[in-house]
C-alpha cells in the first residue's frame, strides 16, 4: 500500500528547507524536509490546536531576539 505523498506550503515555492504534511491512518504527520526520517505523528485536533496557538502568537517568545 502506497502511503500518501506529502504536501508542502505553496509559500514554500521551489525551496526545499520546509515542513511537509500528511494524513496516515487518520494521524497528522509531519517532517523537515531535509530530515525526512525524522516525522512527528498526532492527532488532527492536537496539531489543529498547535496551529491556532501559531496564529495567536503563543510561540513568538521562542523566535531569536524575542
Amino acid at each position: 500500500m502506497n502511503s500518501p505523498a506529502w504536501q508542502k506550503s505553496s509559500y514554500s515555492g521551489s525551496s526545499n528547507a520546509c515542513v511537509e504534511v500528511r494524513t496516515v491512518a487518520g494521524l497528522i504527520e509531519l517532517r523537515e524536509s531535509d530530515e525526512g526520517d525524522v516525522i512527528v505523528r498526532t492527532t488532527a485536533r492536537k496539531f489543529s490546536a498547535f496551529l491556532q496557538g501559531a496564529k495567536d502568537g503563543e510561540f513568538d517568545h521562542l523566535l531569536p531576539g524575542a
